[in-house]
């Protein structure tokens, strides 16, 4: 399981436990500050957070990987962010460090709260990310440490039904992003037979493209 994975299993048990039907930007956060600890101390830059104040047992491990609750809105909001800028980054799969700069953005909610409480400014978050990137060292040299695919992600697959990992690659959004194309029914998916695996005909991802009218290049609507 890769740390954004692992963030994203702890946030929903944190979501499951206060009893949402929806897993939102405050347990995403709080899923990839547990993830980045050590013993429930987060050090960022110079500013330390200590889970406990913030209302996480730090201790507990985290639930299953597959959701069963959706995301919010601003959580996916936050993923497909996120997914920018690890393509940004040239990283080959989403990090935890990735979603944690695309809260540098937020200001309600529990990072409004970090933000007004420790004085952080956006630059300052993303600074103090970008020197805390974890990193191994193999060889004697030292390198990033990039989570490796996910088994059957069928990179350069030309396969006619996609996973959804696949899919998302594809359209160049995260995979809750398409998700909630799929749930919509902005993106239709078909699911094998016995099992809860879905996948998406490559020829379908066309349908979630809308055409741009000219002088009307707006930003794309949120939310979904």
């Amino acid at each position: 399981m890769s740390d954004s994975e692992s963030a994203a299993a702890f946030a929903i048990s944190l979501a499951r436990k206060r009893g949402s039907d929806e897993i939102g930007p405050d347990e995403l956060l709080l899923g990839c500050l547990q993830t980045r600890s050590q013993f429930g101390i987060v050090e960022l830059g110079t500013w330390r957070f200590d889970l406990e104040e913030l209302g996480v047992d730090w201790l507990e491990a985290p639930g299953t990987r597959t959701p069963t609750l959706a995301y919010s809105p601003g959580a996916v909001e936050i993923f497909d962010r996120a997914a920018r800028i690890a393509r940004a980054d040239g990283a080959k799969t989403m990090r935890v460090d990735h979603l944690l700069a695309a809260f540098a953005a937020e200001d309600s909610g529990l990072m409004g709260d970090l933000k007004a409480k420790h004085g952080i400014t956006s630059a300052a978050w993303r600074a103090a990310l970008g020197t805390g990137v974890r990193r191994s060292e193999r060889g004697g040299q030292v390198r990033e440490t990039v989570a490796e695919p996910a088994e059957g992600s069928g990179e350069g697959s030309a396969a006619e039904y996609l996973t959804p990992e696949e899919a998302a690659e594809a359209l160049g959004v995260h995979v809750q992003t398409l998700r909630a194309y799929v749930r919509s029914g902005k993106l239709p998916a078909l699911r094998l037979a016995g099992e809860r695996a879905i996948r998406i005909r490559r020829g379908d991802l066309e349908k979630v493209f809308e055409r741009v009218q000219p002088g009307k290049e707006s930003e794309p609507k949120t939310g979904t």
